[in-house]
This record gives C-alpha cells, sequence and structure tokens, in this order.
C-alpha cells in the first residue's frame, strides 16, 4: 500500500515542525495532516536518521513484506491440510 504522503513532504513537514516554533496541532492543521501523523513522522524520522532507537523505515518495510510472504504460506499449508484431509477421509 502506497504511502498518502511523500516522503519528500513528511520531511519538510517535520523540518518545519522543529525551525518553525509553530505548535505541532498548529503546524498539521495549516499543512492538513492529523497531528498524530505529524508527531509519527517526526519520531519515524528520528528513527531513521539515528537520533532515536527502534525500527528504521527499511527494517519496518522488510518485516511487514516478510510478514505478508510467511501469512500466504500459512494460508496455503492450511488448504493443502484440509484438501488431504478431506482425501484420506474418502477413501
Amino acid at each position: 500500500m502506497p504511502a498518502p504522503y511523500p516522503i519528500e513532504f513528511r520531511r519538510e513537514a517535520v523540518a518545519l515542525l522543529k525551525s518553525s516554533g509553530k505548535s505541532l496541532p498548529q503546524l498539521a492543521s495549516e499543512l492538513g495532516v492529523s497531528p498524530q501523523s505529524l508527531r509519527n513522522w517526526s519520531r519515524q524520522l528520528d528513527v531513521d536518521d539515528g537520533r532515536a532507537a527502534g525500527l528504521t523505515s527499511d527494517e519496518l518495510r522488510r518485516l511487514r513484506r516478510e510478514l505478508r510472504v510467511v501469512t500466504e504460506e500459512r494460508e496455503i499449508l492450511k488448504k493443502a491440510a484440509a484438501f488431504f484431509a478431506k482425501e484420506s477421509g474418502t477413501r
């Protein structure tokens, strides 16, 4: 799922937050985003830039992709198990 706001927009919004002296809710309102989104972007960019602890955007993207693959594999295995259970019951 693509992000609704490009990373450039997020970076500029966070830079404005840090340099403008405006409150987070005020700036969020002016930019047309929710205060929580702006707060999350700021926190994630701090992690990405090494100023805070946590999973970077690249790590999160990799883990989400891996989770999607494992979930698909699990669904395939569940269907296969049900198929073979049904097959062995009819013989």
